[in-house]
């Protein structure tokens, strides 16, 4: 499995597709294989302050809850509603339609995040 390059990831399977000031942050395929079912997802409301390195929600499968962490620190700008009302939508389309939170991060440090081939390495271990 390969994991999209345009984007950056984190150890614990969150990735980070940055497109100027806007980050938007998802789960990688590896995590919805580990997860299975996604049934319900926590997300964070609009105008919240996000820090890299700290949860931001939670996701829970028919397996386990998971906590959600974010690389880069912004406010939250916009949360994916069809997620929320449809969890499942992680499942089917992690790195499209899937995706949970954009952050407005005008200066995204991205020091703590991985490349794509890095993270596959990590993440197949």
């Amino acid at each position: 499995m390969s994991s999209p390059s345009d984007r950056l990831y984190l150890p614990s399977h969150e990735w980070h597709l940055i497109s100027g000031d806007v980050v938007t942050v998802g789960i990688s395929q590896f995590a919805v294989d580990e997860l299975t079912d996604v049934t319900f997802v926590e997300l964070p409301a609009v105008g919240k302050k996000v820090t890299a390195g700290k949860a931001f929600g939670e996701i829970e499968s028919v397996k386990a809850t998971s906590e959600l962490y974010c690389g880069i620190s912004g406010e939250v700008v916009e949360v994916n509603q069809a997620v929320k009302d449809d969890p499942s939508l992680v499942n089917r389309d992690c790195y499209g339609k899937g995706w949970l939170i954009k952050l407005k991060a005008p200066a995204a440090d991205v020091s703590g995040l991985l490349q794509g081939a890095t993270y596959d390495a990590q993440a197949s271990h």
